[in-house]
């Protein structure tokens, strides 16, 4: 999600899970909000439930998390998505993507994450210019060695990669698949009937180039996106890094 910057530092570290469980309850919530709590019909919603269960998050937490995302429990909650840009540390672009109810909570967070740092935040389309806004189709297939560029031809998705496994133990074939926004669910829908098994389907930032960095530099960017990935109301970061 080029390649996508992956946060594994998070299946490591034992006093994370349950943030990390947080963070997929809101996005079953922000999902059902969006398309409604009906599986089978929301693309995205099956990916976070999907994600949901491999983290062990039990049936009745993500049954009342749709419930209260789609309206229809007790308890319903709405929450805001505000969009940050700027610059993380070695000038690499970098947008977050934060799910909260309180935005001048999380505005003063953010800016004191980017601070402490010695990372620039911009403004509105500081730095937006600089990645495509598209649909982001991660999966795997239980074949190793599947074809996943027939396969997105198949589905009409405009490119597709290989991508990592999402455990160490995992088996297959691994791909992410990119659409146009507005055909996000129909290509995911196009390639679960393939045999796929889906488990992200969201709106994402994919970076149009990449900066050279060395290994230093490299390891003092990716503390800074762990940093910002560890706040409760950060839900995404997208940064232009391989």
């Amino acid at each position: 999600m080029g390649a996508q910057w992956k946060q594994k530092w998070r299946e490591l570290a034992a006093d994370q899970k349950g943030r990390v469980t947080g963070k997929l309850v809101r996005e079953i919530q922000v999902a059902a909000r969006l398309g409604g709590g009906n599986i089978d019909l929301n693309a995205r919603l099956a990916a976070a439930v999907v994600n949901a269960k491999k983290a062990s998050v039990t049936k009745d937490t993500i049954e009342r998390a749709i419930a209260k995302g789609s309206g229809t429990g007790t308890d319903s909650v709405i929450y805001d998505t505000v969009l940050f840009e700027g610059f993380a540390p070695h000038q690499v672009p970098v947008i977050v993507e934060c799910l909260t109810e309180n935005n001048n909570r999380t505005s003063s967070d953010v800016r004191v994450i980017f601070r402490d740092a010695g990372a620039t935040l911009g403004g509105k389309g500081s730095v937006a210019w600089m990645f495509d806004h598209c649909g982001m189709i991660e999966a795997h297939h239980p074949a190793a060695g599947q074809d996943f560029e027939t396969a997105a031809l198949e589905a009409e998705a405009d490119d597709v990669e290989a991508a990592e496994a999402d455990s160490e133990d995992a088996t297959g074939t691994f791909a992410r698949f990119y659409s146009q926004p507005a055909s996000l669910d129909a290509v995911t829908k196009a390639i679960k009937a393939q045999g796929w098994v889906v488990t992200t389907s969201e709106l994402s930032f994919r970076a149009k180039t990449y900066p050279d960095l060395s290994e230093e530099q490299r390891d003092q960017v990716t503390e800074f996106l762990q940093d910002l990935d560890a706040h409760d109301d950060v839900h995404r970061v997208h940064a232009a890094l391989k």
